[in-house]
């Protein structure tokens, strides 16, 4: 990290300062923190000086306490300008990290900080307590300028995988106490979009958000469990809490309470503030740390053909993926369920010799992920995370946690270590969103916590309006299993469901520019190898798009309606468009290349594709800085392009 400049103010007094009002702007003077301290603590902002967010109470209730004193003994303010050079470029190879700081300190023990970015505002508690403490409740009482539309993540339980869909309502409209899981999405017509969630959970529950009827959002929290109830193998819910949220040391960092505020919306997906809070990477060695993309034999129920052998879990059929996989340059393929015997890690599957798949893995330069169930790793973790490393496995899915309360947000970090100790990546599903342990501990390559791909063997929730949604939401918290590349697509009208043969909605291109929209530095290829060979041009497309990327551009975006994407990787740039069900036409300004002539290799949607979802036309074409394209996407469309 290369520290451009920093500048540290301290505003000191042995006594309590009597002013009841703090300030603070971020570095492009656009965005304004109020701080009042008077019988309690409220904070409000504003964004190009109109109000956004209302004076709004935050408050820690500890054990044994009173309710913390509002009473301040000093602040200290700072101004930084850094970069950050990521582990895993998800983004950006380089990422600034400009903001300025105030840290109130009160009377009993602890500090809030607040930082203003200009892309948002976010907050934490610090104390510095000399024994244990333990946390009752924290309140965040968050009152927004006007009845605003919400993209609103609705839950039913805090015993979740966090797939939702996302409800398009206003707050007011919410019925009270309604509540959903992060991150939400706060979109007024006039005025900057917030997008709230939080960064750096550490020893502590995850945040939730309940309707309070009056313009506002609540803070909410899994208590801690008391008494768990374990049904089969993966579903341990939690049948009793206890009265706190996280008995925790009381010299610590609390997380930060995230609110990213952009006018525009493709600036949502180029948000890196998640990252930037989170607590920076903590593994000596991280040379091993390889991204890549990945055959996934789970979603196409491993229906190879046209081979001299029953298809099935079993080892002929991985050495076919294998085989595939090296041909097209992947670096890794999957073994989900069926390895294993359910609810022991160490009987394998009689149909399965993972030593003579493993060794023929590494004879193709292909490494083996294994897919397990949480509650089953977590019974036998030294043993089977030993075996594992002795086969030579490279990384481990684990699946179906649907909780984050203090103990399963630790379990997370534990595995995160425990994985990084044996040189293992780390694919979380049923998964809470991401809060920047990928920051901490960049194994964790990826996570679910979307709603994916894999919901089309079940459903028709998985429309292109769904698709052009969760990057403006979703994926502003992290990277995203959605696990893309369907080579069956079709139409709303001929869309069916099928769990073992599935296809997607939308058009052959919407898969394929999800490859660059998409970010997920482990990258699933989740149909058929058979059929990425019958579809063999668009399969060599697709396997050379980076999954990491040194430069990010949002050139024109609408949530839930399109977007318009260029990525760079080296010299080269990746572009992406992708639509709802409706056509468009949008122009590509290229005039962020370099000078001369560039090769661009382009897919669009064919002119059938309406009914047809398939169709796709490929040309080359030469273009310079000057250009500017103007391409058509057919309903539930996309585009693609590589310029070189």
């Amino acid at each position: 990290m290369k520290l451009i400049f920093l500048i540290i103010t301290i505003s000191a007094n042995l006594f309590f300062i009597q002013a009841k009002e703090y300030k603070l702007s971020s570095p492009d003077q656009k965005i304004k923190v109020i701080i009042q301290t008077n019988d309690e603590i409220l904070f409000s902002v504003l964004y190009n000086n109109q109000v956004v967010i209302r004076p709004s109470v935050i408050s820690m209730q500890l054990d044994g306490m009173e309710p913390l004193s509002v009473k301040v003994k000093k602040t200290v303010t700072r101004t930084v300008n850094e970069v950050i050079h990521p582990t895993v470029a998800t983004k950006n190879a380089i990422i600034p990290d400009h903001f300025n700081e105030l840290k109130i300190a009160f009377r009993d023990n602890y500090n809030i900080i607040f930082r203003a970015y200009d892309d948002g505002i976010s907050y934490r508690f610090q104390t510095s307590f000399n024994k244990e403490i333990t946390v009752l409740d924290e309140k965040g009482a968050f009152v927004f300028a006007g009845d605003y539309p919400i993209y609103f993540p609705k839950e039913t339980s805090f015993f979740s995988h966090n797939e939702r869909e996302y409800i398009y309502t206003s707050l007011n409209e919410l019925e009270k106490d309604e509540f959903c899981s992060l991150p939400a999405l706060i979109a007024p017509e006039k005025g900057p979009k917030i997008l709230i969630t939080e960064s750096d959970i550490s020893d502590y529950p995850g945040m939730w958000l309940s309707a309070s009827g009056s313009n506002g959002l609540n803070a909410i929290f899994p208590k801690a469990a008391a008494e768990e109830k374990q049904k089969n193998d993966r579903n341990v819910p939690v049948v009793k809490r206890e009265n706190y949220l996280a008995k925790t040391v009381g010299k610590r960092d609390f997380p930060w309470r995230v609110f990213i505020m952009v006018e525009k919306d493709g600036d949502l997906i180029e948000s890196e503030m998640v990252y930037r809070l989170a607590k920076p990477n903590q593994l000596d060695d991280i040379s091993w740390i390889k991204p890549g993309k990945v055959a996934w034999d789970w979603w196409n129920a491993l229906n190879i053909y046209g081979v001299d052998f029953k298809s099935g879990v079993n080892t002929s059929t991985y050495k076919y993926f294998i085989d595939f996989a090296a041909e097209f340059g992947l670096e890794y393929i999957v073994l989900d369920e069926g390895w294993y015997k359910l609810g022991d890690l160490m009987t394998l599957n009689p149909e399965i010799d993972m030593e003579e798949i493993c060794s023929y893995g590494e004879s193709k330069n292909v490494g083996i992920i294994l897919w397990v169930v949480w509650k089953t790793l977590d019974d036998q973790l030294e043993e089977s995370l030993n075996q594992f490393k002795e086969w030579g496995v490279k990384g481990i899915k684990v699946d179906f946690m649907q909780r984050d309360d203090v103990w399963m947000v630790n379990y997370y970090t534990r595995i995160a270590k425990e994985a990084a100790k044996r040189k293992l990546l780390v694919d979380y599903h049923g998964a809470y969103k991401p809060s920047g342990l990928r920051r901490t501990y960049p194994n964790v390559i990826t996570r679910e916590g979307v709603k994916g791909l894999e919901n089309c063997k079940w459903s028709a929730d998985i429309t292109p309006e769904h698709n052009l949604t969760i990057p403006f939401i979703r994926m502003v918290a992290g990277p995203m299993d959605y696990t893309p590349g369907a080579m069956v697509n079709k139409n709303p009208k001929n869309y069916s469901i099928s769990f073992t043969s599935p296809m997607s909605m939308g058009t052959r291109l919407h898969q394929m520019a999800m490859y660059v929209v998409y970010e997920s530095p482990l990258q699933m290829l989740a149909d058929n190898p058979s059929n990425y060979y019958k579809e063999e041009e668009c399969t060599k497309f697709i396997s050379k798009v980076p999954v990491t990327w040194d430069e990010t551009k949002v050139l024109d975006a609408k949530i839930s309606d399109y977007v318009l994407i260029a990525r760079r990787k080296g010299k080269d740039w990746f572009l992406a468009a992708m639509t709802d069900d409706h056509e468009r036409e949008l122009v590509v300004d290229l005039s962020f290349l370099g000078s001369g002539n560039h090769s661009m290799e382009m897919f669009s949607d064919g002119i059938n594709a309406g009914r047809h979802a398939s169709d796709y036309k490929k040309e080359a074409l030469t273009v310079t800085s000057n250009d500017k394209l103007t391409i058509r996407l057919a309903k539930g469309g996309g585009w693609v392009a590589r310029i070189k």
